[in-house]
């Protein structure tokens, strides 16, 4: 298989002081002499001036003699090359492709709404003029090939109930996965001589018929989470409680009276309310 060949055409400008020798020379030699040979020479000024090719920066132009392959100019600058040549443009500039928003099924089956951002620029013009058919549309198909594949690997989240407890997840792992997902489109891209400068997931949700079920199993797992602490610190300032009580010797208390106190303490620290106390006005056992 052939590769890429840069090439460095004849100066254009050089050309240009020839072409207006040949063309302007030829008609003031045609009205002076009158003779119709010097109609070969404006023919040939004319020919000449086919061929000129202005390359901007960060272009190229992919020249073919015939069908056959003859190079690539990706210098800018002003060129002449022979006319009989097919000049096709190529950019080199970086481009962005935002995806459509796909729906695709995660690693736990939940069907999810992703989309990527892709920047991506020509590297191999050789490749993408001639190993695919159109390189534009290449990325854009290859690019959704590769978004459907990394959403089926990995779970849009974590959920401890149901006993999946991934370490990389869709929503929270977003540079392992931008990196497992710039792997996979440049492996794809490679074919076409793309070069992948940077992928990231730029949208990202549940599907809609089960966004708000997934969105009240979000809020459970987070409510259950609080409490969790909230139960922990509550323990915690307890057990401080009746240990300085002890130590001071504020007050003796017996087990049940320990236990009526842990009680009340607990309901107080753990309630999301406010505790109504209750004024004992007699004694300590009334």
């Amino acid at each position: 298989m052939k590769e890429e060949k840069i090439i460095t055409p004849t100066n254009g400008y050089l050309m240009l002081f020839v072409f207006f020798i040949m063309f302007f020379g030829g008609i003031t030699a045609l009205i002076a002499a009158k003779n119709p040979i010097f109609i070969i020479f404006i023919l040939f000024g004319i020919f000449i001036a086919k061929g000129f090719i202005m390359v901007q920066p960060n272009n190229s132009r992919v020249l073919l003699l015939f069908g056959e392959y003859v190079g690539t100019i990706d210098k800018n600058g002003f060129y002449w090359v022979i006319p009989f040549y097919t000049k096709n443009k190529i950019s080199l500039r970086a481009s962005n492709f935002d995806s459509e928003r796909l729906k695709v099924n995660d690693k736990l089956g939940n069907p999810i709404m992703i989309s990527t951002i892709l920047v991506w620029r020509v590297q191999d013009t050789y490749k993408a003029a001639f190993d695919v058919d159109n390189y534009e549309n290449f990325v854009r198909v290859q690019t959704d090939a590769a978004v459907r594949k990394l959403a089926s690997m990995y779970p849009y989240d974590n959920f401890a109930d149901d006993g999946h407890t991934e370490d990389i997840t869709l929503r929270s792992s977003v540079n392992e996965v931008s990196e497992a997902l710039e792997k996979e489109i440049h492996e794809r891209l490679s074919i076409a001589g793309i070069e992948v400068l940077e992928a990231r997931i730029g949208y990202l949700a549940y599907a809609q018929e089960i966004a708000n079920a997934m969105l009240k199993r979000q809020q459970a797992t987070a409510i259950v989470a609080a409490r969790h602490k909230i139960v922990e610190g509550a323990v915690s300032m307890v057990e401080m409680a009746l240990e300085e009580l002890g130590k001071k010797n504020i007050v003796d208390l017996d087990e049940e009276r320990k236990a009526a106190m842990v009680s009340n303490l607990m309901v107080i620290l753990c309630g999301d309310k406010d505790a109504s106390p209750v004024l004992n006005t007699g004694t300590l056992n009334q």
